[in-house]
């Protein structure tokens, strides 16, 4: 969450600022609670389910070492704010993946239950970890200009992270195959909808409501 409000502060600031409206009010809460599911440009694997506990943790897994990288690239870019957080944020980024790896070891190298539901899990989660490395429009405009991180550019490093953890956890990396896509152009899971459903009822009932 405080990684987000760090985000979303320095947008609203930035949008603020380019507005051709001079009145123009867009805020952290704006964003986050009055945009509609095709005004959100996401990871699919950021809006499934949790499940259970194995997947819970190797989602968090996949996520968090891409998430390092990128923002390993973001700690270049020549918008000094967004730099910083990038920074910041990979120090709490480090615990994550510590943490994840160390519950994808334990699943899969532990109890034949165990080691079949993170083969589950994988089995679910595969196909939507393409999506990481395919860049949108926007990403390539923003990696040219020296703004963003380009995350095509990301895949074997980590590749080779994934690959470390589960040979240690005596699991197999998939072979390539069918890929989701289409988080980054706003078309969404299921779930996202729910997710906003939940997320967003407070300041949809209240408008401009704060605590």
């Amino acid at each position: 969450l405080g990684q987000s409000r760090n985000f979303y502060q320095h947008a609203a600031a930035l949008i603020n600022q380019s507005a051709n409206n001079p009145v123009s009010n867009t805020t952290e809460d704006s964003l986050a609670y009055l945009r509609t599911e095709r005004e959100f440009k996401n990871l699919l694997i950021t809006e499934l389910p949790n499940g259970d506990w194995a997947q819970t943790v190797l989602r968090q897994f996949f996520f968090s070492v891409y998430q390092f990288l990128l923002y390993e690239q973001l700690q270049k870019s020549s918008d000094e704010q967004l730099a910083a957080i990038a920074q910041k944020s990979n120090k709490e980024i480090t615990y994550h993946i510590k943490w994840s790896s160390e519950w994808v070891i334990r699943l899969g190298d532990g109890t034949d239950e165990s080691n079949a539901r993170m083969k589950k899990a994988i089995e679910t989660l595969w196909e939507y970890t393409g999506e990481l490395f395919i860049h949108a429009n926007y990403e390539i405009e923003l990696a040219k200009e020296g703004l963003g991180a380009d995350p095509s550019l990301l895949k074997q490093q980590w590749l080779q992270k994934i690959n470390e953890v589960f040979e240690e956890a005596t699991l197999t990396v998939p072979a390539s195959g069918f890929m989701q896509t289409g988080g980054k152009q706003g078309t969404h899971t299921e779930h996202l909808g729910f997710i906003l459903a939940e997320m967003q009822s407070l300041q949809r009932m209240y408008p401009g409501a704060e605590w």
